[in-house]
């Protein structure tokens, strides 16, 4: 067996492995520590001379189009305006076709009316002048003096 001996101190194997096991877990968990702050250095001068990129031209692209965007809105609404001043329109002027169309059905019906009674009129009228007529010719056939046989 290996032996070690220290300051009057004796270390065999377990105890050998043990502290060299222990010598290389603090070599190693120095190296990590030793990298992790010279990652942090790294870092921290990386961050130190960052410069924020120049965004004034995206910047100026998002205005032009929130400009745009806004001059189609208004149009939109201006349409939107027009629209529903003409639909109100309209309206209005169905409202006055249909009142006008009633009107003309009274008239139309009126005329016919009236018509029909001037028909009946002429009938009677014709009916009595040829009813005279027939008795007149019967009056004329009918005397001896006429000379008409």
């Amino acid at each position: 067996m290996a032996e070690l001996e220290y300051q009057g101190i004796k270390f065999k194997g377990g105890k050998l492995f043990i502290i060299l096991s222990l010598i290389g877990a603090i070599i190693g968990g120095g190296w990590s520590a030793y990298k992790f702050y010279d990652d942090y250095l790294d870092m921290k001068a990386k961050i130190q001379s960052y410069t924020a990129p120049d965004m004034s031209h995206i910047e100026e692209q998002i205005a032009v189009l929130q400009s745009e965007i806004n001059m189609v809105l208004e149009e939109v609404t201006l349409v939107n305006d027009v629209a529903q001043s003409l639909k109100g329109d309209l309206r209005e002027d169905i409202k006055l076709m249909k009142s006008d169309i009633r009107n003309i059905d009274k008239i139309v019906n009126d005329i016919e009316d009236r018509v029909k009674a001037t028909e009946r009129e002429i009938a009677e009228d014709f009916k009595n002048l040829e009813k005279e007529l027939d008795e007149k010719i019967t009056k004329i056939l009918s005397n001896p003096l006429s000379g008409v046989k």
